[in-house]
């Protein structure tokens, strides 16, 4: 099955920055500011906003994806590697692949420091836009991007080419933030979210803004099915969603057949 990259045009000439509305190349400019400015600190915002639980749902995404040895794994928006590290340790040689240089020297960093077991796949990191990898088709048998896709200006774009470097038979795996459909802890989320993240942000990474745009992209992320028909219409098979606390982190998987 043939994937064309979906095409946009004049009507698609402003896109969402939060709750701003600006052009392509300014998102893309100012999502890769709110990276640059959080790299160094961005793992310790992780366990400070989430209250460690990232680290769990990261496990439990691994275990989903279920990386074998020897496996080709594209990483997307790998960033820091907390991902990557775990699929290599499994015996996976993955491929972390990210638009922002900032997060990929962190990343390799990291891998340079860490304590690889005889089994651990190996780890290459390189700068990418997910909108449009230099990878050849069929490249990878699995394809995962994790709390990442959501800053994506054209997500249309990055899910046909996760499914073209996909080989047949290959997986798709995507954890993202959404929207939790328990009343009650959604009410909650929402007012830790807007009153406490920002100033978090401020107190341990010295930028309030980055962390308020992140809360405004949560919002402005598809629903769950949304998402859902989304990958679907990107050609994957088999579509499914695992909502973790009601859906405010769900976990979205696809085959390419």
């Amino acid at each position: 099955m043939t994937q064309e990259t979906p095409k946009h045009g004049a009507q698609d000439d402003k896109v969402s920055f939060g709750y701003e509305t600006v052009s392509p190349e300014e998102k893309t400019r100012r999502v890769g500011a709110v990276f640059s400015s959080v790299a160094k600190k961005y793992d310790i915002m992780n366990d400070a906003m989430s209250f460690g639980m990232h680290r769990a749902w990261k496990d439990r995404f691994v275990r989903r994806v279920k990386p074998q040895p020897g496996e080709a794994v594209l990483d997307m928006a790998g960033g820091t590697g907390d991902i990557a590290f775990r699929m290599a340790d499994r015996g996976a040689n993955v491929t972390v692949a990210d638009i922002n240089q900032d997060m990929l020297d962190v990343g390799a960093e990291r891998a340079m420091e860490r304590e690889a077991g005889p089994e651990s796949g190996s780890l290459v990191f390189t700068h990418q836009n997910a909108e449009q990898v230099s990878f050849a088709s069929n490249s990878f048998d699995a394809y995962t991007i994790v709390f990442g896709i959501r800053n994506v200006t054209y997500k249309d774009r990055a899910l046909a080419e996760a499914f073209r470097v996909l080989r047949p038979g290959g997986r798709f795996f995507c954890m993202e933030f959404s929207t939790s459909e328990w009343a009650g802890f959604r009410d909650v989320y929402d007012l830790y979210s807007d009153l406490f993240l920002p100033r978090m942000g401020q107190a341990i990474a010295g930028d309030a803004d980055s962390y308020r745009y992140l809360v405004e992209s949560i919002r402005k992320f598809p629903s769950m099915p949304e998402f859902e028909r989304m990958i679907a219409a990107a050609g994957f098979v088999n579509t499914r969603y695992e909502a973790i606390l009601g859906g405010a982190v769900a976990i979205h998987s696809g085959w390419k057949v």
